[in-house]
């Protein structure tokens, strides 16, 4: 199984662990995005979207980070460590459909907020703009609310998926000096994931 990934992407990090949490080696190929071999012709062939991340598993290409998360839990979750498939990404209809909504929060809105602020920081040098850093603050309060008297993103007593998802995204965050001490539950959280992944 093939990734094709940037190390410091949240979303390419995100897959790597759910395939570490399965047990599952991946064989990595690291793409330079500054040198453009995202647009390469052979990449393109694999990835028309030159997206990254983008797994091939045999005969089947899947771009889009949380997409291949999925597929990795429904396609060799039962066949790895002993019931972590439904674990990470329960059978329970209500249980995963309160995986997907904080799925698409991260997606559609934390990931979302983190990328329009630090991007023009990271890839342009330029200064960070406040009504940007305000509308990151503004999710980052709203995943504090969600983790309020919880160890996880979704009520339960284990670990799923969108926590690889989100804790990816914050861990960016973090390592590009946003201050997660201002909102406990999140801090807490984040702490606990990082023993989790040391254990």
């Amino acid at each position: 199984m093939e990734l094709y990934y940037l190390p410091c992407s949240a979303p390419c990090r995100a897959v790597q662990m759910t395939a570490a949490a399965l047990g599952i080696e991946l064989v990595l190929h690291e793409l330079s995005i500054m040198n453009g071999e995202h647009r390469r012709p052979d990449f393109l062939k694999i990835s028309p979207q030159h997206s990254i991340s983008t797994l091939k598993d045999r005969d089947l290409v899947l771009w889009e980070s949380r997409a291949i998360q999925i597929y990795l839990v429904d396609r060799y979750g039962s066949s790895g460590k002993a019931g972590i498939g439904d674990q990470l990404y329960p059978s329970d209809p209500v249980r995963r459909a309160k995986v997907n909504e904080r799925m698409f929060f991260d997606a559609c809105i934390l990931y979302h907020r983190f990328v329009e602020y630090y991007h023009e920081q990271v890839f342009g040098g330029l200064a960070g703009k406040n009504d940007k850093l305000v509308e990151l603050e503004e999710a980052v309060k709203m995943l504090d609310m969600f983790l309020d008297g919880q160890p996880y993103v979704v009520t339960g007593e284990a670990m799923t998926i969108v926590d690889l998802n989100i804790l990816a995204t914050v861990a960016t965050m973090s390592a590009l000096g946003f201050d997660l001490t201002r909102y406990q539950n999140v801090n807490e959280w984040y702490k606990h994931m990082k023993d989790v992944g040391a254990n």
